[in-house]
Formats: C-alpha cells, structure tokens, sequence
C-alpha cells in the first residue's frame, strides 16, 4: 500500500520555515550553476551571431586570429576571382579587411583595455546586414573618420558621436556610432580601410570576407583556395571561425562554475540531509503508525524522498528564477583568444533550465537518501516505543 502523495507536501508545509531556509540554500548553488553556465553560453552566443553561414573568412594559415593574420594584395587579388563568390553590381560581394588592436582609458575608471579596430571596405557593411547605423553618418573614404560599436560609444573615452581617438600617429573623429545587435561587432570601432593601413604603416590586409554564391559551394572554394600554391591561406565559413575565438574562454567559465558548484554544492546537499534527518527524528512515532497501518518499507522509503526530490525541485525553481534576471546585465572582459574587450550579455537557454533542474534534483536525492533509507529501516516496535 502506497502513501499519498499529499502526505509529504502536507509534511513540508508544516514545516515551512526549515523547508524554506533548506530550499534556498540549494536554490543558491543553483543560481550561481546556471549563471556561470549563462556567462559561457553568452559568449558563445555573441561571437557565433557575429558570423554568417553564408560569408567565409580568409586568413593566413595558421593564423589563429585576424590579428595574426597577414594577407599580401597579390594574394587578395587572387581571391577576389574565385567564382563561387556572390556577385552585386558586377562586382564580388567581398571586403578586404584590417584588424589591429589599441588601448583606449575606459570611462569613469579611466582604466584601459585592448579595443579593436577594424579597417573596412565599400561592401564590408553589406556584408554584416545585422549591423546597421542608428546615429550619424558612414566614414568618407580618405578622410580620418570612424564609427564606433554602441558598446565602445557608452563604455570608453572618446568613443561617442562627435568625439575623437588619437592613434596611429593622428586624430580620429567619431562620425557614426552603429548597432550590431548582441554581436562582438558592437565592440570595435570602424573606418576606411586604407587610411587604417597607411596610419598603422601595415602593407597588408588582415582578412577577407566575402559572401557565397550558394552556402553549399563552401568545401569547393575552401580547397581551391588552400591548395593553390601561390596562396598561404586558409578558409573558414564565418560563423565557424567566430566560434572557435569563444572557446577558449567558455571552457575556462564553464570549468570555473563547475568547481565553485561542487564546492557549494556539498553544503546545500548537507544542508538538505539535516533537514530530512530531523524530520524523521521528529516523525517517529508517525512512522510507526504508518507501519501498523499496514504501509511497507519501500512507502515510507518513497515518502521521504518525495519530500527531498520536492525540496531540491523548489530549490532549483527559484535559482532559475532569480538566475534570470542576470539577462539583463551586460559585462565586458577580454577575449583571450584576441586579447580584445568584449562586452556580452547572460543568456538562459532551455539547455541550462534542463541542466540546472537535474542538479537541483540530484542535490535533492543525495540529501534525502540516507534519512530516507533510516526512516523505512525503523521497526514498529521501536517506533511507537519512542513515543
């Protein structure tokens, strides 16, 4: 004979203030394993959104970055003639591109980080539909003009409509300030790619972009291209290429939010088993009438771990909850794989809820078991005798 499921949300309600203070310290350790996992997921998020499935990127091989990277304009000249690549106008939908990096103070700290600078071409704006200008106006070629990311324009010095930056060796006037959606576009700053290279004195591009004829054309070119002996260059679809800049430091994140879990994790789950082992002390002689009434061991083994598997299950609804607010927090740190600042935003996906519930219930089921498996062990007699 089974015990009703009621008789252990009956059992919790009575004890409302221990049910409240052992769900909130798993609700805890969940929210700091779901935030952790929402920081990595955020990253990911942002620079795979900054790629394209249709565009490729070109770097030199084994270039691990378009900072690294080094492209002659012998060898964009050879590039530029690979059928596959998307026409408009009759001209071929690519860009020619420059990447540096500069130190710019931050504002109110005035503490400085690395920012990237991004030389681009008549079609590089073409080429990224999900940026798109909310103030101001495009820089005019051959002029010392910029645009500038909606994070850099807030965040940094300088870096607002109308302002200036000084580097290589001249002043640069903020003439634009674009939105590039969640993207790690809305952390650089962007001008006329060949004032960019005379003031850094760089004599080749960095990348090239350009956009595909058909998605499914991309194994074709990416073997022309890196098996043509007069180029050293490799291809990557853009989005893939963006991704691999994230992992890095979302392994790192999700190692880091691992191991503080763990550690907090023993806690909620001792924490829970104190819980559960006073409420058998408690029940004693309620569990020897159970047992008179004819319920087995294996009931009364299932009603307390109903009662724990409910407590890790409260616990992890609230840490998902109070978790996601952290969505509306944006944060900035340096990608490791650019040495560049990024700014980025939590991001709660079905994946984390999943995740986030099951270890919930997991710290639930450890910290119930043994006061469970003690409560079905106690024998009628010696049950009712403690009364």
């Amino acid at each position: 004979m089974g015990i009703p499921y009621y008789y252990s949300f009956r059992n919790l309600w009575t004890r409302r203030m221990t049910t409240v203070l052992t769900a909130l310290g798993m609700a805890l350790v969940v929210f700091v394993f779901a935030a952790t996992l929402m920081l990595a997921a955020g990253l990911q998020k942002t620079l795979v959104d900054t790629g394209s499935y249709d565009n490729v990127v070109v770097i030199r091989k084994s270039a691990q970055t378009e900072v690294q990277s080094g492209i002659d304009r012998s060898q964009a000249a050879v590039v530029e003639t690979e059928p596959e690549i998307a026409m408009e106008g009759g001209e071929p939908l690519l860009a020619k591109e420059l990447v540096v990096l500069i130190s710019l103070p931050k504002r109110g700290t005035n503490k400085p980080a690395n920012v990237v600078i991004r030389g681009v071409g008549a079609r590089s704006l073409r080429l990224r539909p999900q940026v798109r200008l909310v103030e101001g106006r495009m820089p005019r070629p051959g002029l010392a003009e910029i645009i500038a990311g909606q994070n850099i324009a807030k965040r940094f010095k300088g870096g607002g409509i109308g302002e200036s930056l000084h580097f290589g060796m001249r002043d640069w006037r903020v003439v634009g300030v674009f939105d590039a959606g969640t993207t790690g576009f809305s952390s650089e700053i962007w001008g006329d790619v060949d004032q960019l290279m005379q003031a850094f004195r760089r004599p080749v591009y960095s990348s090239i972009v350009f956009k595909l004829r058909d998605p499914a054309d991309f194994a074709a070119v990416k073997k022309r291209i890196e098996n043509d002996p007069r180029l050293t260059l490799e291809a990557k679809r853009e989005i893939r290429f963006y991704a691999d800049q994230s992992e890095a430091m979302a392994k790192f994140l999700r190692i880091m939010g691992i191991t503080l879990t763990v550690i907090f994790s023993f806690g909620a789950v001792i924490g829970a088993m104190i819980t559960m082992y006073a409420a058998v002390a408690n029940r004693t002689t309620e569990i020897g009438t159970l047992r008179a009434l004819g319920f087995h061991k294996g009931s009364i083994l299932s009603a307390f771990m109903l009662e724990s598997l409910f407590l890790g299950l409260l616990g992890g609804l609230v840490g998902i909850f109070c978790a996601s607010f952290m969505q509306l927090i944006t944060i900035s740190t340096m990608n490791w794989q650019t040495f560049s600042e990024l700014a980025f935003s939590f991001t709660l996906t079905p994946g984390i809820i999943g995740k986030s519930l099951l270890f919930s219930l997991v710290m639930g089921f450890v910290g119930g078991l043994l006061p469970a498996v003690r409560a079905a062990r106690m024998s009628i007699v010696d049950s009712l005798r403690a009364s």
